[in-house]
C-alpha cells in the first residue's frame, strides 16, 4: 500500500468514525468467513458498521479524538464495529453472536465517549431498548396524574349518588302524600 492509499484510507475511516455513539472493538481470530458474513449482515440489519482494520492505520485515524482512548487494544487481529445509533443494538447484536460463536472476543468499547469493557457490554445488551425505557418513564410521570383525575371521578360519583338518591327520597315522598 503506498502512501496515497494510506491517507485515503485514514481519512475514510476517519469519515466513518465521525459522529459514532458506539465503537466496539473485536479479535475476529477462529472465525471462518461465512460467520463473518453473517454477523456483518445482521449488524448491517441495525445500520452498524463491522470493518477489519489495520492497527497502525486505525491509530493514526483516531489521533486527537475521543477514540485515542482505545489506542492500547489496537493489537492482533482487530475489527471495529460502529453504530451511528442506539448502542443498546449493537450490544446486542454482538452478545447475540458471543452466545453461537464464543471465538469471537470483545477487546473494548468506547459508547459514548465512555470507554467500556466487555462485561459493561454484556449488561447494557440485557438492557430495554430506548423506546422501552421512555414508555416506562412517562407511565411512572403518568400515574400521579391518573390518581388523581381517578380520585376526582369518584368524589363526582358520589355526589351524583347522594343527588340521585335525594331525588329518589323526593320523587317516593311525593308519590306517598298526593
Amino acid at each position: 500500500m503506498n502512501r496515497t492509499e494510506k491517507t485515503q484510507n485514514i481519512s475514510e475511516l476517519q469519515k466513518k468514525l465521525d459522529g459514532s455513539k458506539a465503537v466496539v472493538l473485536t479479535n475476529f481470530r477462529g472465525l471462518k468467513v461465512e460467520q463473518m458474513t453473517g454477523l456483518r449482515r445482521r449488524l448491517r440489519e441495525e445500520k452498524i458498521a463491522y470493518q477489519v482494520v489495520k492497527n497502525t492505520l486505525v491509530k493514526l485515524a483516531t489521533q486527537g479524538s475521543d477514540l485515542e482512548k482505545l489506542k492500547d487494544y489496537f493489537e492482533g487481529p482487530t475489527a471495529i464495529v460502529i453504530s451511528y445509533g442506539e448502542p443498546v443494538a449493537l450490544a446486542k447484536v454482538l452478545t447475540e453472536f458471543q452466545k453461537t460463536l464464543p471465538t469471537l472476543e470483545v477487546k473494548v468499547g468506547l459508547i459514548e465517549g465512555r470507554v467500556t469493557s466487555p462485561p459493561e457490554i454484556r449488561t447494557l445488551a440485557s438492557m430495554p431498548s430506548r423506546e422501552v425505557l421512555l414508555s416506562q418513564l412517562l407511565g411512572t410521570i403518568q400515574a400521579p396524574a391518573r390518581q388523581v383525575a381517578g380520585g376526582i371521578l369518584s368524589a363526582f360519583q358520589q355526589l351524583l349518588y347522594v343527588l340521585q338518591a335525594r331525588v329518589d327520597q323526593v320523587a317516593a315522598a311525593q308519590a306517598s302524600g298526593t
